[in-house]
């Protein structure tokens, strides 16, 4: 089946759809004939983004639209894309807070959204979650700690769901992109420019990957293909991964030789 007949008429939810991915994605569903839902925290971003697209702005926090969203879709949301999320730059001695609120938008804002949307895609037989994880929750960010452990844990999760629920008629898709032109890119700073910037792709492109891993009803999603190589190193001798990726750190501290 093709990914246009697949959304056709569904209704969609994305967060974080003031721009970026999540705005991408939104433009994206739209134009293969979706109702859409937009999200994000800023109203003026989501309200933008909705009327541009011919959507419907459900500004506010991501863990607490389900309701709502389904309201302003008749009823019933089809898609439900977990894209909000928040680069929390720091190491183990970032701020509590910093923590706190990485571990409540990356992951915990994914588990309360499924827990809205289960039990009546459990009930019809279908349904499906698109995680934007991070190829951080693959592999890990240098000088993000809280981000790469909190997308670690959004990407377990989107895994427990797809293994749990796949015979019920629950599709899930795990988006693990390395960099991408947005907000977030600037805002991990010079260990993004080292490690990211280099192979950086369009919001677009993550859509195109998506629509096609839809298309070909994949888990796992990678809109730079060299991510799966680099996985399969972590897994499979992870001493010389991580080797690795400490002299990527030395060489963003300043101390590689």
């Amino acid at each position: 089946m093709s990914p246009t007949r697949t959304v056709q008429g569904q209704g969609v939810v994305v967060t974080g759809a003031g721009g970026g991915i999540g705005a991408a994605l939104a433009r994206r569903f739209a134009a293969e004939g979706a109702r859409v839902v937009v999200n994000d925290l800023d109203p003026d971003r989501t309200k933008a983004v909705a009327a541009e697209i011919g959507a419907t702005a459900v500004p506010g926090d991501a863990s607490t639209i389900v309701d709502e969203a389904r309201d302003a879709l008749g009823g019933t949301v089809d898609i439900y894309c977990a894209n909000a999320g928040l680069a929390s730059p720091g190491d183990a001695f970032a701020d509590e807070a910093v923590w706190a609120a990485a571990w409540d938008v990356n992951l915990m804002a994914h588990v309360r959204a499924a827990r809205a949307l289960l039990p009546d895609w459990l009930e019809h037989g279908s349904g499906r979650f698109v995680s934007t994880v991070s190829a951080a929750g693959l592999l890990t960010m240098v000088g993000a700690a809280p981000y790469s452990v909190t997308k670690h844990g959004a990407y377990a999760f989107a895994e427990w769901l797809s293994l749990t629920y796949r015979h019920r008629g629950l599709k899930v898709h795990a988006i693990c992109p390395q960099g991408v032109r947005t907000d977030m890119l600037t805002a991990a700073g010079s260990a993004g420019e080292l490690v990211l910037a280099p192979t950086a792709i369009e919001p677009e492109d993550v859509a195109d990957a998506l629509f096609t891993g839809m298309a070909e009803d994949r888990f796992l999603i990678l809109p730079h293909p060299e991510v799966a190589g680099f996985y399969r190193a972590r897994a499979a001798e992870p001493e010389r991964w991580l080797g690795g990726m400490n002299r990527v750190q030395r060489t963003w501290e300043g101390t590689a030789e």
